[in-house]
């Protein structure tokens, strides 16, 4: 499917985004300031209709839609020209891209009314603001000393967070920040620093580079780290234009095209799958190929050159759709189904309270006893849920801690052929000379540490996929627990005013109660996935949990290994074989053969101390997510007995004036709900603008 670029351009259509955002969350403001308004009057009339949820949650999410940002994290190896296409595309030269790669430090780059640096540290340490020169003489290195710190495996910056830089660009100010990580292929611990930031981010922009295509440790990063996780990756090939200079004649068309029909060829093979979305091949709107450094240019000289040819127009139309469509689209539409179920909420309130306004006070308590059976239903299917919540949890946390030591009990079986391709590339010669056996045992300690990483992150995946499986499950029974929930409500309705109230609102999703849908993951206003994931703001972040928790199984547990337990006995074992035997393959052979016989030997201690750490990590995961259901049930279901409490209260206190309080109560229902319409007005606008 061809690219269609929008006339506006990227930043015409991030303003359209923010400025609907903003009257989105003015309009929420509305409905919440009528609610609160009307709870302070209530309290001194018929008693208050309990709506702080509904406020709350309106209010949470206007200040979301306000604030809210489209963070895309920039991940590639070192020198892939990531700092140069960055700054073609936000239109100005202001990452530095011929500084080394060595500052290490991650950059979060937004908007601010002025340019500066702000440096956040690890602990108490408080900030530091920085002017960018002293930013840049402070917190870069040269060369030669990055490598000194990677042979010793440490970081140029430890007590260093990161690093926000403040810019007063258009782009930045419709809500959009950029995450420019330190280059891959470092050092693991830089790695990691770089890819740990993933989860906090809504796109990834990876650059590769035409003239190193996809190299063995890119398709590593792309295997471990970005491989079914949902996320949304684009994939920039930098520097296209620099083909040509490969070629024997500059001048032959017959030849580049040959060229540029290979390269193609090998990204295709290589980034293929995981341009696949639900069955789709989204190859064409995921990976472009881009000259960085003549679009720069060209920006630099024109702020309105179209920049055909580098490849830009083509991307910056697609980043657009997914900021403009994909996931600006998804939070409005949480937003309107929020607005319109605290405005449901709020008319079954007002319709329940209007009837019983005419009732004398024993006639009143008469009914609310009728319903005191339904509120204990109410309470079995919370218990209900609770028990199914707790069942799951435990079942899944000793499936996946038993996993877990069964997968690190299999290491050895396969390790002669997985560590393969993590050999050091030092030359086992140099293990003879005292001088180098250090930095030989630097180089196995690298290798290890990269294959256990890898082994470490590919059974993350398949944890995450099982507690993501567990969730949906629980989402399928708040489905239907939900169900029974309304059905008694309405028999508590139908007791107390005898009848039902209708919303006029059909969808089954959002006509489930507020914990239900929460429980099913319909409000993620962080990500558009209602499969599984929460609002972090909630209380419940299991992804993240999990992956803080495997890091640091993967660091202690196993790379202690390489601490003279395990290099020593192995440096020993290549020492024996004597000069004969070390011999290319023979070598190679022998050292991983020392390797896994010391591995293995640590394999079951680690298996055990682990099991326990790990069933409870799993527990932890399904006992936030309890917390957070238990709490939003218990406040419906005390909700609903206040709000019959708070009249009995007022009759008995003061004479009502039935008119008046019924005039008053009309009158926020028809506020309330003329807002939702403007809301879903708004929305279906947006809906109609993204087609």
């Amino acid at each position: 499917m061809s690219v269609k670029v929008e006339a506006e351009g990227l930043l015409l259509d991030l303003d359209r985004v923010a400025r609907v955002r903003h009257q989105m969350a003015q309009h929420l403001d509305n409905i919440s300031g009528a609610l609160s308004r009307a709870e302070v009057e209530s309290s001194q009339a018929s008693g208050k209709l309990e709506l702080d949820g509904e406020i709350q949650d309106l209010n949470l999410t206007s200040q979301n839609l306000r604030q809210g940002v489209f963070r895309l994290l920039v991940l590639g190896d070192i020198k892939r020209g990531k700092s140069t296409l960055l700054n073609a595309l936000i239109g100005e030269n202001l990452l530095p891209s011929d500084v080394s790669p060595c500052t290490a430090l991650l950059t979060v780059l937004r908007y601010g009314p002025e340019k500066q640096v702000t440096v956040y540290f690890k602990g108490d340490r408080p900030p530091e603001r920085l002017d960018f020169t002293s930013f840049r003489q402070k917190y870069t290195i040269d060369p030669s000393e990055a490598k000194q710190l990677e042979e010793v495996k440490q970081l140029a910056f430890p007590q260093v967070s990161h690093a926000v830089v403040e810019y007063p660009l258009p782009f930045l100010e419709k809500g959009v920040e950029i995450v420019d990580s330190p280059g891959l292929n470092d050092t693991e611990a830089r790695n990691e620093l770089s890819l740990s930031y993933i989860n906090n981010c809504h796109a990834v922009l990876f650059v590769f580079r035409a003239s190193q295509p996809c190299t063995l440790d890119e398709r590593r990063y792309l295997e471990n780290y970005l491989k079914d996780r949902g996320l949304t990756v684009f994939f920039l090939i930098n520097a296209w234009d620099e083909i040509r200079k490969s070629l024997v004649d500059l001048d032959d068309a017959d030849e580049l095209r040959e060229a540029e029909a290979k390269l193609r060829q090998v990204f295709r093979t290589n980034l293929a799958e995981y341009c696949r979305v639900d069955g789709q091949d989204l190859y064409n709107q995921r990976v472009f190929e881009l000259s960085s450094l003549d679009a720069l240019r060209r920006r630099l000289k024109d702020a309105a050159d179209p920049l055909t040819g580098t490849g830009f127009p083509e991307f910056e139309a697609a980043l657009s759709r997914f900021l403009t469509q994909e996931r600006a689209v998804a939070e409005l539409r949480q937003a309107t189904t929020l607005a319109r179920q605290a405005y449901n909420h709020a008319h079954e309130a007002i319709a329940r309270r209007i009837p019983l306004l005419d009732q004398d006070v024993q006639e009143l308590k008469e009914r609310l006893k009728s319903v005191e059976p339904e509120f204990a239903k109410l309470n079995e299917i919370r218990d209900q849920f609770q028990a199914e919540i707790r069942e799951l949890r435990d079942r899944k946390a000793k499936e996946i801690a038993t996993d877990f030591c069964s997968y690190i009990l299999n290491l050895g079986t396969t390790f002669d052929t997985d560590f393969l391709r993590y050999q050091p590339g030092i030359s086992f010669w140099d293990f003879l000379s005292q001088g180098r056996r250090e930095e030989f045992n630097a180089a196995c300690r690298q290798a290890f540490e990269r294959y256990i990483n890898e082994k470490i992150v590919a059974w993350q995946r398949t944890a995450e996929q099982e507690i993501s499986t567990a969730f949906a499950e629980l989402g399928r029974s708040a489905a239907s627990y939900g169900t029974d929930y309304n059905r008694i409500t309405d028999t508590i309705t139908e007791k107390l005013i005898g009848q039902t109230i209708y919303t006029g609102n059909a969808s089954s999703e959002n006509n489930s109660p507020t914990w239900a849908r929460w429980a099913m993951g319909f409000f993620s206003l962080t990500s558009g996935n209602i499969a599984g994931v929460f609002l972090a703001g909630a209380g419940f972040d299991w992804k993240n949990i999990l992956v803080n928790y495997i890091a640091v199984i993967g660091i202690t547990s196993f790379l202690a290994l390489f601490t003279g337990a395990f290099i020593g006995p192995i440096g020993i074992m290549l020492v024996g074989l004597g000069i004969g035997a070390l011999q290319l393959d023979q070598a190679r052979q022998e050292f991983v053969k020392a390797t896994k016989k010391e591995f293995v030997k640590h394999l079951p201690d680690i298996a055990r101390d682990q099991w326990n750490p790990i069933n409870q990590l799993i527990k932890d995961c399904f006992d936030a997510y309890e917390r957070e259901v238990m709490k939003r049930i218990n406040d419906d279901i005390q909700a609903r007995r206040a709000e019959l409490d708070n009249l009995v209260a007022q009759k008995e206190s003061h004479e009502i004036n039935r008119e008046a309080e019924a005039k008053r109560l009309q009158a926020l229902d028809a506020e309330v709900l003329s807002e939702i319409r403007t809301v879903e007005s708004v929305y279906n606008s947006m809906l109609l603008l993204s087609v």
